[in-house]
């Protein structure tokens, strides 16, 4: 059995949109569509009961954030796979087949996502995925298509099916004994990050993340905080550090970090210039807390901390140089041999 499962929090005008679409070429015997509720205030749960009396329901008793509602509602279910899907995603016909045919002939692998295009610019790629995501030495990520706010056009030049590093919580297929087995997505991160971390546990106990492009589905991207949400902002950047520091140890966790707060302070000073106070105050309150969360992770030195996957997948320099003194916009021009 597979779960498809939409964490929903006010989102019934998404839900308006894009289930019909959902409900259309999601028609396997086997497979179930969940919408799991975040405590939503508006109409969704009216809207699911009566217009969709069919379609399974969980209602968590408060906002739990990405990582914990859908933590919460996946424990609920019984199923062999799990297909986290945004509410304000549209599918195409088949999206499922290839996702669920190449998971089952591999099972080494953990977890896996379609291309997403955006649903506004529809021969684009989308900000959230691409067509696969990684991540550079000093956390940034990345996508095929996508670097910082560079998207690409989808001209069909990352349509291979590939390893990566990190599958999108947009469209995210996974295992579900897998995802169990690493425990889940980290509540302590609420939202943003969250999928990044829990795919690098993945790999740190030797699973393999993919993309397979022959699948693609359109993403509105946003639905929940904008891009320039200062929320969003303190989110990214203190989840993003609350990741290096657990997954990174020894002198590379510590080399690492002394990097990024040199960057991050520079963001902060870039923000502060262009009049952006509020994301400036932003990162600086996402390192604090950072600082006050990471004693979360200390393990006594005694015991035994996995090592770092330091697979191909990591970009190995600092995108943020790339990117802005060597002017690589496109991921063929960072990594020309993917």
């Amino acid at each position: 059995m597979t779960s498809v499962v939409i964490l929903n929090w006010n989102g019934v005008n998404y839900l308006r949109r894009f289930l019909p679409a959902l409900i259309e070429h999601t028609t396997h015997p086997e497979v179930e569509i969940v919408v799991a509720d975040n405590a939503s205030v508006d109409d969704s749960l009216h809207f699911l009961h009566t217009e969709y009396p069919k379609i399974k329901t969980i209602g968590l008793d408060k906002n739990y954030g990405f990582a914990g509602g859908y933590n919460k509602a996946l424990k609920q279910l019984k199923s062999e796979y799990y297909v986290l899907l945004n509410s304000d995603v549209e599918v195409t016909p088949g999206w499922l087949d290839t996702l669920s045919e190449q998971m089952k002939a591999h099972p080494e692998i953990a977890a896996c996502q379609p291309k997403i295009r955006s649903y506004d610019r529809k021969g684009c790629f989308e900000h959230a995925g691409a067509s696969g995501g990684f991540i550079d030495r000093y956390g940034y990520p990345f996508c095929r298509g996508r670097i910082f706010d560079t998207t690409e056009e989808d001209r069909g030049q990352y349509d291979d099916k590939t390893e990566v590093f990190w599958a999108t919580g947009a469209c995210l297929m996974i295992r579900a004994d897998k995802f169990w087995e690493v425990d889940g997505f980290d509540e302590a991160f609420f939202a943003h990050m969250e999928e990044i971390d829990l795919c690098w546990r993945l790999q740190n106990k030797g699973y393999k993340i993919f993309c397979f492009p022959e699948s693609c589905v359109y993403h509105v991207g946003g639905g929940t905080l904008d891009a320039g949400n200062s929320y969003k902002t303190f989110l990214n950047f203190r989840n993003n550090l609350l990741m290096l520091y657990k997954n990174l140890h020894g002198t590379t966790r510590t080399k690492t970090l002394s990097v990024r707060h040199v960057f991050d302070m520079t963001v902060v000073f870039r923000n502060l210039l262009k009049g952006d106070v509020q994301n400036a105050k932003a990162v600086l309150s996402a390192r604090r807390e950072y600082k006050k969360m990471r004693k979360l992770y200390d393990v006594d030195p005694k015991s035994a901390r996995p090592s770092t996957v330091l697979t191909k997948n990591i970009y190995p320099k600092s995108i943020v140089k790339a990117y802005y003194l060597q002017n690589k916009k496109t991921f063929a021009s960072l990594i020309p041999n993917r």
